[in-house]
């Protein structure tokens, strides 16, 4: 049986000057209804929807494309956050960041970060 339910979000990091326009593709040209902003002006972030309880969150970036390309991560919906972080740490991959209860959007959320085999990012993400 998963522990997963689903993508919850693929992050994108444009630059700077991308930005804006990456936000008009998915808002204005697509259609994509934004679910949830942070940040500020100077680094604003948005969670747009994708449907079927899927988003694209559009993270605000540096000046230049980040070595790793315009993909920040992809997010698996789960709340069993701390059970799977357990299992891939017993299996030898990297957390990059431990378990820990935030706020995104006014939101409390769980959230972990580990490197993939590929060394993709991935993240467990728990809308609580």
């Amino acid at each position: 049986m998963s522990m997963l339910n689903g993508v919850h979000h693929i992050a994108v990091k444009p630059t700077e000057e991308q930005y804006q326009k990456t936000v008009e593709l998915y808002t204005g040209l697509l259609g994509m209804e934004v679910k949830m902003k942070w940040g500020d002006e100077a680094r604003p972030c948005l969670m747009v929807s994708c449907g079927d309880n899927t988003c694209m969150e559009i993270l605000s970036g540096e000046s230049e494309t980040p070595a790793g390309g315009p993909l920040a991560h992809i997010a698996f919906a789960t709340d069993k956050v701390d059970e799977i972080i357990a299992k891939v740490r017993e299996q030898g991959y990297k957390v990059t960041k431990e378990p820990a209860d935030l706020e995104l959007g006014g939101k409390p959320i769980r959230i972990a970060f580990f490197m993939g085999p590929v060394n993709e990012e991935i993240e467990l993400f728990w809308e609580k």
